[in-house]
């Protein structure tokens, strides 16, 4: 320990939790909450069949009208008021058909500019619904005029890009029925939206976090942690694994900014009291549609006693591959087939990464029932290896900002724009490579860590997932039925680090953020790798509006074809994109608050 600021560190993080006592509030919330919808039944009491075409909360057709608005709602006992469409948490799930040209007519009766884009949903740019870059938003009272043609089919869904809406319950599913039949068979489909609900107003949340971003963390390693630790390891080992975190300003327990201490998590806008159900035969194969519309949350989801088979990955079909358990992050999709062998109920289970909280359902032969729900998996902590310091044990100390210069290299001259262009062998992903760090992160007060071995880590299921003892989903597993749909090797390559500071709750690509920064220019038609390198310590979707983003195996071949790629912390992750979207798109993590405190970039598509 070098001074007494680090030694007062050292002792908060190990004392913190000591004098806050855990302050669970309805983490399971109410079983007769929710909102109400304008047709007056309570969002939490519809357990819907996607067969069931009756269903208001189901729009079909080729013209909608949508109504933003704002209404009332109570999950937890407290009045708040929440964003709706239509007046429903979630929007109505929209179903559409490929090869439809679809009219949306959406109008703003709020006091404020609101939007809506179309996650995932390849179109003209001036439909993508993001106020400042394809349109100006749709202010208070007025109607805009969505339409576009569908070139996809599978589960998608839509959200405001204004503000905080979507934390406020702005979001909605989207189900694009195909038009070559599919390539597998199901006798029910229910959708599945994953969600977080915060009665405190999201700009308070946002605020808190700037001042304290540990606020809302009360996992933190105590004294009696660092005792347990001591007796294992050492008295020595253990005060400079704690001093490690300290250098960097950070704590092995950070993996959620927002926790179930202020989180209700909802199945289809219902608490885990509420118990959203979806009703089966047993034999019938049920389709479940997973969508992740959560503002800050990743979940990892499982229904004991059923095996999964992946079906599909952000709408697009991928071979089958069958799993007990799959991480899901913000703004991701997965299709998934169940078979119930048993006329009993099963549990939907997602609990939420930091393992603070769960969402859950129920699958069900008949209304009422409920299975046993599964105790919550214990807290992991982060590694050194998992912030891509590899090979750090005891004693060894992270490399503080502005000591990370490799030998040999002037970091500081170095033209970091042409890193792709420089040879380095990004092609074949080599990993020492990526060492070399953007000149922009170099003694910039935003950036307050940077990977030092960064590694693809595809066929890793995640952080509290390894070795459970469960099957679990990695994206080494996903192989999309087609092949590469471009074929072209990528003519450039495109580097970006994912970049940030705990403490002061910045976060940035290359340690610019948005509002300092100039466009990533594409040109029309070209075929581009873009690689990303995680150097915070925190897990990143990130989504590249417009375009397809095919992620690559570590030896450079396609993988999966994606609109949102997870980045854990300390990895390294390259796509291929095929620029044939004109305009100007958004690029950012789709983490809410991330995407707030800067972490956004724009993307133009010009001739």
């Amino acid at each position: 320990m070098r001074n007494a600021g680090d030694f007062i560190l050292v002792w908060r993080q190990s004392m913190s939790t000591i004098f806050n006592p855990v302050r669970r509030r309805f983490v399971q919330g109410l079983a007769a909450g929710g909102a109400a919808s304008l047709c007056g039944a309570p969002v939490w009491a519809q357990s819907l069949n996607l067969l069931d075409a009756g269903d208001p909360q189901h729009l079909r057709g080729t013209e909608f009208d949508l109504r933003i608005g704002e209404q009332r709602v109570n999950f937890t006992g407290n009045e708040r008021i929440a964003t709706t469409i239509n007046g429903s948490i979630p929007a109505p799930t929209l179903h559409w058909r490929e090869g439809d040209t679809v009219t949306l007519r959406v109008t703003n009766t709020m006091a404020e500019t609101s939007s809506i884009h179309w996650h995932g949903i390849l179109l003209p740019a001036n439909m993508d619904g993001v106020p400042g870059l394809s349109f100006k938003g749709i202010p208070p009272g007025e109607t805009y005029t969505y339409q576009f043609k569908l070139k996809q089919s599978g589960t998608y869904w839509y959200h405001s890009h204004s503000g905080f809406q979507e934390q406020t319950g702005m979001y909605g599913a989207i189900v694009v029925a195909p038009r070559e039949p599919e390539p597998f068979l199901y006798d029910r489909d229910y959708v599945v939206m994953l969600s977080d609900w915060s009665d405190e107003n999201p700009h308070h949340v946002f605020a808190k976090l700037k001042k304290m971003s540990d606020y809302y963390n009360f996992n933190q390693q105590t004294a009696g942690d660092f005792l347990r630790d001591a007796r294992k390891n050492g008295l020595g080992a253990t005060i400079e694994n704690r001093a490690m975190w300290g250098d960097m300003r950070m704590m092995p327990t950070d993996l959620a900014d927002v926790s179930a201490y202020t989180y209700t998590y909802l199945v289809n806008g219902a608490t885990p009291a509420a118990n959203w159900t979806g009703l089966f035969k047993r034999g019938e194969k049920i389709r479940l549609r997973f969508i992740n519309g959560a503002a800050m949350s990743f979940f990892d989801v499982r229904i004991p006693g059923l095996k999964m088979t992946v079906v599909a990955a952000d709408g697009q079909y991928v071979h089958p591959v069958t799993v007990d358990e799959f991480r899901i992050g913000v703004a991701e999709t997965y299709d998934v087939i169940v078979e119930p062998d048993q006329n009993e109920p099963y549990t939907i289970f997602a609990q939420s990464s930091d393992r603070s909280g769960f969402a859950r359902g129920t699958l069900s032969p008949q209304p009422g029932l409920s299975a046993a729900i599964p105790p919550l998996d214990p807290r992991p902590l982060l590694t050194m290896a998992d912030m891509g310091h590899g090979g750090m044990g005891h004693g060894a100390k992270a490399a503080p900002m502005g000591e990370m210069d490799m030998p040999g290299m002037d970091m500081a001259g170095m033209d970091h724009s042409k890193m792709a262009m420089s040879g380095m062998n990004h092609g074949g992903h080599g990993m020492a490579a990526m060492l070399a760090h953007p000149a922009s992160e170099m003694g910039n007060p935003g950036v307050d860590m940077q990977t030092m071995a960064p590694q693809h880590r595809l066929d890793d299921p995640g952080i509290g997932l390894r070795n459970n003892g469960r099957r679990v989903l990695t994206y080494a597993d996903l192989k999309s039925l087609f092949a590469d749909p471009d074929g072209r090797d990528p003519s450039r390559e495109i580097e970006l680090h994912l970049t940030g500071h705990m403490e002061r709750y910045i976060w940035s690509f290359n340690g610019i953020k948005f509002a300092d920064s100039e466009p990533l220019k594409l040109k029309y038609g070209e075929r581009v790798r873009i690689t990303l390198v995680n150097d915070t310590m925190m897990e990143h979707p990130i989504h590249l509006h417009g375009v397809w983003s095919d992620l690559e195996h570590a030896d450079g071949s396609f993988g999966v074809r994606k609109h949102t790629i997870n980045m854990p912390p300390g990895t390294q992750r390259s796509y291929r994109v095929r620029a044939d979207a004109l305009g100007r798109w958004a690029y950012h993590c789709h983490l809410l608050f991330h995407m707030e405190a800067g972490m956004f970039r724009e993307v133009r598509i010009d001739v």
